[in-house]
């Protein structure tokens, strides 16, 4: 017995809860985040007479909706003989149409020119309003598509097709909008190009009592309207963070040989032993029922206890405080796992150091000892961060 305990593999617990404190040191050149693959497909898949091209076979570009595509057609203009190729024969057509990354305002600016070396390109643009200032001979409009903070100041004349929409006040703040023009030199300070824009077709009409305007918004005024935050700077730099920080903490453990387990968000077992857990049940009745139900319809056993054989699991289930218990089990067969999803803790404190729910890290390791432990966290650490600065210290000002 003393033999077998030996060589059984002994699992080290590294856990990174979203309250840590990162202390960080300068990291070398190869913890540079490097763009990733592109993805291979399987082998060719049939739906509906539809398929998906082999692997190496060509991805072409990427139609617009019929839609916008329609009206970004020139009157009386031809339809080329490349145009004729991707127009699906009878209903669906017998292919799946082709795909290309579409050009974005963080590709027009994000060079070292600003835009500069674009001039004279003609160029789609597709995003949404963010301020809209009309002028007697000139209408300024910023467009946003997302792709970063920057705006694309698009500058339209009364002879731009589709102006008049914006001269009967249909297009205004917060409408989707696909706009095509020519890259030019701007003459404000802000920017070093604007759009020039020929033609602009309305996508989507934004209500009249759009709230997010062009002042900024306090948190608790964003807090009310949940739907529309993204679309503010502070909500969209943080998503790009945790979005960079989720792609390098997956391209780390992978790199390294680690496998990643999806651990149940709903479970039995309190891995903290604390007790602060979300309770999980439909012994209580529906959000729609709520309101009205007695206490005195939640079955009871003749002890006067809740009668959980009644619940949906037939027991107690709560909501996952940890995925330790799961990532230890796989260490002992897979050696290197870990664990990355959400968890929750029912800690009634409103501080910075207590959330209801956050993304927890916890690797663990299969035949490591403490020096294992902490050569792994720091070059995790070194490895996400690093890169973080570089992509973002650009990113955030534009």
């Amino acid at each position: 017995m003393a033999a077998a305990a030996a060589f059984a593999p002994a699992t080290i617990t590294l856990r990174f809860s979203s309250h840590s404190t990162l202390r960080f040191f300068k990291a070398s050149s190869r913890f540079l985040l490097v763009p990733p693959k592109p993805h291979v497909l399987p082998p060719k898949f049939q739906f509906h007479g539809a398929s998906v091209p082999l692997p190496g076979e060509e991805f072409g570009k990427r139609r617009f909706c019929s839609v916008v595509s329609a009206a970004l057609k020139q009157p009386g203009e031809m339809v080329t003989a490349a145009d004729a190729a991707e127009q699906p024969a009878g209903g669906l057509g017998n292919r799946v149409g082709k795909f290309r990354k579409k050009l974005k305002i963080a590709d027009v600016k994000g060079g070292p020119n600003e835009g500069l070396d674009r001039v004279g390109q003609n160029v789609v643009v597709m995003g949404w309003v963010r301020t809209l200032r009309l002028q007697s001979s000139v209408t300024f409009m910023e467009v946003n598509d997302g792709s970063c903070l920057s705006n694309m100041q698009c500058v339209l004349n009364p002879e731009a097709e589709g102006y008049d929409q914006v001269d009967s006040g249909s297009i205004v703040t917060g409408a989707s909008v696909c706009v095509q023009g020519t890259i030019v030199e701007s003459q404000g300070s802000k920017q070093k190009v604007e759009l020039k824009v020929n033609k602009i077709v309305l996508v989507g009409q934004s209500d009249p009592s759009y709230p997010m305007q062009k002042k900024r918004a306090t948190r608790e005024f964003l807090r009310t309207k949940a739907h529309l935050r993204p679309r503010t700077n502070t909500f969209s730099a943080v998503a790009r963070v945790r979005n960079a920080l989720a792609y390098a903490t997956h391209k780390f453990f992978q790199e390294n040989g680690f496998v990643w387990v999806s651990s149940p968000i709903i479970t039995a077992s309190d891995c903290e032993g604390a007790g602060e857990q979300f309770c999980v049940t439909t012994l209580i009745p529906s959000s729609q029922e709520v309101t009205d139900s007695p206490v005195d319809g939640i079955p009871k056993t003749k002890d006067g206890l809740i009668d959980w054989s009644q619940d949906f699991f037939g027991k107690p289930a709560f909501l996952t405080v940890s995925g330790q218990l799961n990532a230890e089990t796989y260490a002992t067969a897979l050696s290197d796992v870990y664990t990355f999803g959400p968890t929750f803790r029912a800690e009634n404190s409103n501080t910075s150091r207590h959330l209801a729910e956050f993304w927890m890290i916890e690797p663990e390791l299969a035949f490591a000892d403490l020096n294992d432990d902490m050569a792994c966290a720091t070059a995790y650490l070194q490895y996400v961060v690093c890169p973080l600065f570089q992509i973002f210290i650009g990113g955030m000002k534009m």
